[in-house]
C-alpha cells in the first residue's frame, strides 16, 4: 500500500515553515489594553479577581500606559473608578472635566501624544450609584433617550481630554447617531467612535465588576443582548454602522466566536473583539494551579479570536503579549 500524495503534515515539519505558512498573525498592534483609574487611593490596588490587575493611581496609570506603549501595544482602553461619594443617579462625575477618568485622559494624552491610540469608556455604570448604564425613570427601568444624552455629554468630555476614540457600551438605541452629532457640533469631527455593537448579558462580566466597584442591583438583561441571539446581534451591528460607527465591538469573545466571525463577513469597519475579565480569570486560575501552561493558553486564545475575523482585540494581557510576541 502506498503512502498519501497529499500529505498536509509536510508544512508542519519545521518551525519555519510552520511560521511561513501560518494563516492568521497575531501582534501587538491589533492589541488593546484595559486599564482602570480610581479616585481617592494612595497606591495601585489589586484586584483579588484578577489576578495582575490593579485599579491604578494617575501615577502608576502613566507608568503602566508607558510600558505598553514601548511593547507596541496598539491602544489603550480607559475605565474611571469615581469614589463612593461622587456617585450620583445620573452619573454626573463621568462628564465633569475634574472627574477621575477626564483627568486621566488627560494625564495620558500630554504623556503620549498619538504615539498610542486613547480609548474612553464611554457609560455610566461606573459613576452611578444604582450601577445601571444609564438614567432611570419613574418606574427604575433604564431610560433610553434620556441616557443617549448624557453619553453625548460623556463622549464630548473625552473627547475634550484627549480620547482619540469614545467607546459607547451602553446599548442605547441610537446611541452612536447621537454622539456622532455631539461631536461634530462640539469640533470633534475625527474623534472616532467604536461602538459596543453586540454586547452580550452574559455571565463573563463579575470580576470586571469587581474592578470599577459596581453599585449594581439587580441586572442588565433589558439592554444588553440575550447570549442565545446571534441575528439581533448582527443587527445591532449593523445599525450601528448605519449611523456612523468607525469600529464595532462583540462582548465577550471566546464564548461568542461565531458572532465574532458574523459580524467580520457583514461589517464594512474594523471589528474589534473583547476578551473579558471573566475569561481573564478562568485562564489566570487555572495556570496558577498548573493545570494549563499559561503563557501558550493567553496566545492561543488571543489567536482564535483573530482567527473568527477580529481586527483588534481587547485584553488585559496586551502588554505581556506584545512582550511574548517580539
Amino acid at each position: 500500500m502506498g503512502y498519501p500524495r497529499q500529505r498536509p503534515r509536510r508544512l508542519r515539519s519545521s518551525p519555519a515553515l510552520r511560521r511561513l505558512v501560518s494563516e492568521i498573525t497575531l501582534q501587538p498592534r491589533q492589541l488593546v489594553l484595559p486599564l482602570f483609574v480610581a479616585d481617592g487611593i494612595d497606591e495601585p490596588r489589586p484586584i483579588p479577581s484578577m489576578p495582575g490587575v490593579v485599579q491604578h493611581t494617575r501615577d502608576s496609570l502613566r507608568a503602566a500606559a508607558a510600558d505598553a506603549v514601548r511593547a507596541g501595544v496598539g491602544g489603550l482602553m480607559l475605565f474611571g473608578v469615581p469614589r463612593e461619594e461622587d456617585k450620583d443617579a445620573d452619573g454626573s462625575a463621568g462628564a465633569d472635566p475634574a472627574g477621575i477618568l477626564n483627568v486621566a485622559l488627560a494625564d495620558l494624552a500630554a504623556d503620549l501624544g498619538d504615539a498610542t491610540v486613547l480609548m474612553a469608556d464611554t457609560c455610566l455604570d461606573e459613576f452611578t450609584d444604582h450601577g445601571h448604564c444609564g438614567v432611570l425613570d419613574a418606574a427604575g427601568r433604564v431610560d433610553n433617550d434620556a441616557t443617549v444624552e448624557h453619553y453625548v455629554r460623556l463622549a464630548v468630555a473625552q473627547a475634550q481630554a484627549g480620547a482619540h476614540v469614545v467607546s459607547p457600551s451602553g446599548m442605547m438605541d441610537g446611541q452612536v447617531g447621537a454622539i456622532r452629532d455631539g461631536l461634530d457640533a462640539a469640533g470633534h469631527a475625527d474623534t472616532a467612535i467604536l461602538a459596543y455593537a453586540a454586547k452580550f448579558a452574559s455571565a463573563f462580566y463579575g470580576p470586571f465588576r469587581d474592578a470599577v466597584g459596581s453599585s449594581l442591583v439587580g441586572d442588565r438583561h433589558s439592554y444588553q443582548q440575550d447570549p442565545a441571539n446571534a441575528r439581533e446581534a448582527l443587527r445591532e451591528v449593523a445599525l450601528d454602522i448605519d449611523e456612523g460607527a468607525d469600529l464595532v465591538m462583540v462582548k465577550p469573545a471566546l464564548g461568542y466566536l461565531d458572532v465574532v466571525a458574523a459580524a467580520a463577513e457583514l461589517s464594512t469597519v474594523p471589528v474589534a473583539a473583547y476578551q473579558v475579565s471573566g475569561e481573564y480569570a478562568m485562564i489566570s486560575a487555572a495556570a496558577e494551579r498548573g493545570w494549563i501552561d499559561r503563557q501558550a493558553a493567553v496566545l492561543e486564545s488571543l489567536t482564535s479570536i483573530r482567527r473568527a475575523g477580529a481586527d483588534v482585540v481587547l485584553t488585559y494581557w496586551a502588554t505581556e503579549a506584545a512582550d511574548w510576541l517580539v
